[in-house]
């Protein structure tokens, strides 16, 4: 079970259940992006971006190091501002507001209440001192909640949501396997019941038997919960399980997007070829 949000964001009761309608699909695109431009420098990281993702939709970002895949992740985690560009979720008021015009109390709030994401590096999404349970509390407290009990619920249901043994949620993230540490921060990123999901080489790393145990579990979330879910990955057998629809990075641009299966089995684009061919060979 998860907890309900209000229009404005804020937590309320009774707390909703991973078994609450999804929500439907419409036409209206849930996070949409328009003319990314970031540069570093001299250096452009991201070059005329444009993404549509849809309720209950997972598209794939997909390239070499240094293609832009990561930067274009942390620009819809309203963690860095573009040099042009627009991101738009379907919220309550602001429906037509490019995020990255809102000040910064504004695009935290929202990015604490609507996005979740999951790092490839645990470090990165989790205070490893602090207990298991006390990860997702905190993002809660982030939202507003103030309510002990409400928290501690909150924290067992995201952790049993995301496969975790409960009898291991109030021990640090130090103390855990490399899988159990994802599950805790698959569990911080969905107790909000985010309308947005993000993925970073959420199995890299990890053993292929402890990689197939997360992929279910990422599926199944994904089945249930139904969000926008971005996710970014260098392997290519991760985007064919779990993307509806791929693009595929270059240089900071997309140079071919489409459907997962007819991009991977039949793609038209020379870099594409070159990836495709490496991962077969």
């Amino acid at each position: 079970m998860m907890p309900a949000t209000s229009t404005t964001g804020a937590i309320s009761s009774p707390i909703q259940t991973l078994l609450d309608p999804p929500r439907l699909v419409t036409r209206r695109p849930l996070l949409q992006t328009d003319g990314l431009l970031k540069r570093y420098g001299r250096v452009t990281a991201v070059q005329d971006v444009e993404l549509r993702v849809y309720p209950g939709e997972m598209v794939g970002i997909v390239g070499e190091s240094g293609s832009g895949k990561s930067t274009v992740l942390r620009l819809l985690n309203l963690q860095e501002l573009p040099d042009e560009g627009s991101l738009i979720l379907d919220l309550p008021g602001y429906a037509e507001t490019n995020l990255f015009a809102l000040d910064r109390f504004q695009r935290r709030m929202i990015q604490c209440q609507h996005i979740g994401i999951v790092y490839q590096n645990p470090y990165l999404g989790l205070r490893m001192q602090t207990s298991s349970s006390g990860n997702i509390a905190e993002r809660l407290i982030m939202a507003g909640e103030r309510t002990f009990q409400t928290m501690r619920q909150v924290a067992r249901e995201s952790l049993d949501a995301s496969e975790f043994p409960l009898e291991r949620m109030d021990d640090a993230p130090w103390q855990l396997s490399g899988g159990m540490q994802q599950r805790v921060q698959l569990a911080r990123a969905i107790a909000l019941r985010p309308l947005v999901l993000l993925l970073d080489e959420p199995t890299t790393g990890l053993d292929v038997s402890v990689q197939a145990l997360v992929l279910d579990t990422l599926k199944h979330l994904q089945h249930e919960l139904q969000p926008a879910t971005v996710l970014v990955s260098h392997d290519l057998g991760v985007i064919r399980t779990l993307t509806d629809r791929a693009l595929v990075m270059r240089h900071g641009r997309v140079v071919e997007h489409g459907l997962t299966d007819q991009i991977l089995d039949d793609p038209q684009h020379p870099y594409t070829q070159q990836l495709v061919h490496a991962r077969l060979s």
